[in-house]
């Protein structure tokens, strides 16, 4: 008879297996962006006036043939943005979120006190036309998917290559769902470090990529300094599963990314 304790061991193994499980039946879609460097928010600099998710900075990097990693936010009159954070302060040094005004409120918001305002989703990639490889995360600060059900049909019409990416596993089970052929991939890092959610199981299991369930990603982009843990061992050893690190801004971080993970996103190489 197999004793309780070796019986509720062998269950929850089973079940951490079944949590971390990435999707396997992609890997060669994947692969094609396998060395591919991504500029964080495109080629910016705010000394050489270029802001960060600028279209300046994404033609600066299409420029030097760099794929391009931005973020998308969904507006109060749900028009889709190309903005990172979740308020205006830092950027635009207005008070306010995306989400909470209308694209016209936000196209008086000046980008680090330049000229540049915040462009919408089908304005770069009107600029992009698949020159370069995107690499789309979707910022999401509450469950709600509306910023999904409003990007897709924005991406429907574009033809160049392109993957999703976000912290909240509740936006790659959408696209799982309604857009199953879109590639997605698992934004983590070391959650329990940073107060990013109120509840500390919840921040584990995001450490620990346990919600790949969920949304069971192609890939991992994993933060470069809060690696290795076991899970992305297990993940990158048994499973194969490709892996994006993020965000390299020295020349080290940049050396250890491309010899060591499948794609880099990068600053100021």
């Amino acid at each position: 008879m197999v004793p309780i304790f070796v019986f509720i061991l062998i269950l929850f193994a089973g079940l951490y297996i079944f949590s971390i499980c990435p999707e396997m039946s992609r890997r060669q879609q994947v692969a094609a962006y396998k060395g591919t460097m991504f500029a964080h928010r495109g080629c910016h600099s705010e000394e050489k006036g270029l802001p960060e998710n600028s279209m300046p900075a994404f033609q600066a990097a299409i420029q030097k043939n760099y794929g391009i990693e931005l973020d998308i936010h969904v507006t109060k009159d749900n028009r889709v943005v190309v903005f990172h954070d979740d308020s205006l302060k830092r950027v635009c040094k207005v008070k306010g979120s995306p989400e909470e005004m209308t694209l016209a409120q936000l196209r008086k918001c000046s980008l680090l006190g330049t000229k540049e305002r915040i462009p919408t989703l089908s304005e770069v990639l009107n600029l992009v036309n698949g020159q370069v490889p995107l690499l789309i995360e979707l910022k999401l600060p509450t469950l709600s998917t509306k910023l999904c059900e409003c990007a897709y049909p924005i991406l429907q019409k574009y033809h160049g290559p392109y993957m999703i990416q976000s912290f909240n596993t509740q936006g790659l089970h959408w696209f799982r769902k309604n857009a199953p052929h879109i590639l997605r991939g698992q934004l983590a890092s070391n959650h329990t470090k940073y107060d990013y959610s109120p509840h500390l199981i919840v921040r584990f299991m995001a450490k620990h990529l346990m919600l790949n369930f969920w949304g069971r990603p192609d890939f991992i982009s994993y933060k470069l300094a809060d690696l290795p843990t076991l899970t992305t061992t297990l993940l990158r050893t048994f499973w194969g599963t490709p892996f994006a690190v993020w965000t390299l801004r020295d020349r080290a971080s940049l050396l250890e990314g491309r010899r060591n993970f499948d794609m880099q996103i990068f600053e100021k190489p």
